[in-house]
């Protein structure tokens, strides 16, 4: 079931240090609720990669003009330059896209941007912070996916240590130690956000038995999955489990 068009739109926005997992959870979220939630198209100036990537699919490619141009017109909710000339951001025209398409807005942000967007969009967003069980098994997750050198392992684990420190300035987190408790941790946040309640279809968690055809899931460690909301309560799912 759609949202109501009539019922103000909503953003779901997770934000993690490189290697916590988030990707996979918004993925498993979109499956899980395919006419409640949609993701939101990022723009950016880099180039395709290859002909694999489709302006307005994979992100929205702009020149570095447009892009500035666009700054100037105050078309952001956020935007980062993350090396010179190297621009990304979330058009405010895209989310009011998925809003009129009656569905909630689901991101897949930098903790940077995660933050911009919370207090942009006040109680209409849920920011939500995954994090790991520790930087070492972050750095094993890094990796164990054999995508980057030593140094650029070295730098993302660098950059996670500062990041961990913003985890306080998000609604709720979630501890990324189990990869399906954490999805299913996701998914009750975001249907009681949205007002969806269970039920109905595959839940995310068991869609997650099938991961989606060329992708590899992301390595994942195993244990127990807790979330916390800043300066209110601790909840551990093993203990309440």
């Amino acid at each position: 079931m759609q949202a109501q068009p009539d019922k103000p739109g909503k953003i779901i926005v997770f934000s993690a240090p490189s290697g916590a997992g988030k990707t996979t959870i918004v993925r498993r979220l979109m499956a899980a609720l395919p006419d409640a939630l949609s993701f939101s198209i990022s723009a950016c100036t880099r180039d395709r990669r290859g002909r694999a990537e489709i302006d307005g699919k994979d992100y929205h490619f702009l020149s570095v003009a447009e892009f500035q141009e666009k700054i100037r017109h105050d078309e952001f909710v956020e935007w980062e330059e993350v090396y010179e000339g190297a621009f990304y951001g979330t058009l405010k025209s895209e989310i009011e896209r998925i809003w009129a398409s009656g569905r909630h807005a689901i991101l897949d942000v930098d903790v940077k941007g995660g933050l911009s967007i919370k207090q942009f969009y006040q109680d209409r967003a849920l920011a939500v912070f995954v994090r790991p069980p520790s930087i070492e098994v972050l750095a094993q997750r890094l990796t164990a996916r054999a995508t980057d050198s030593t140094s650029s392992i070295s730098s993302r684990v660098y950059k996670a240590t500062f990041e961990l420190a913003f985890e306080d300035k998000f609604d709720v987190a979630v501890v990324n130690d189990d990869l399906e408790t954490a999805v299913a941790q996701a998914e009750r946040l975001v249907r009681d956000f949205i007002g969806v309640p269970s039920g109905g279809g595959q839940s995310a968690t068991a869609l997650g038995q099938e991961h989606e055809p060329g992708v590899a899931p992301e390595p994942e460690a195993t244990a127990s999955v807790a979330t916390s909301a800043p300066a209110k309560s601790v909840v551990s799912t093993a203990a309440a489990s």
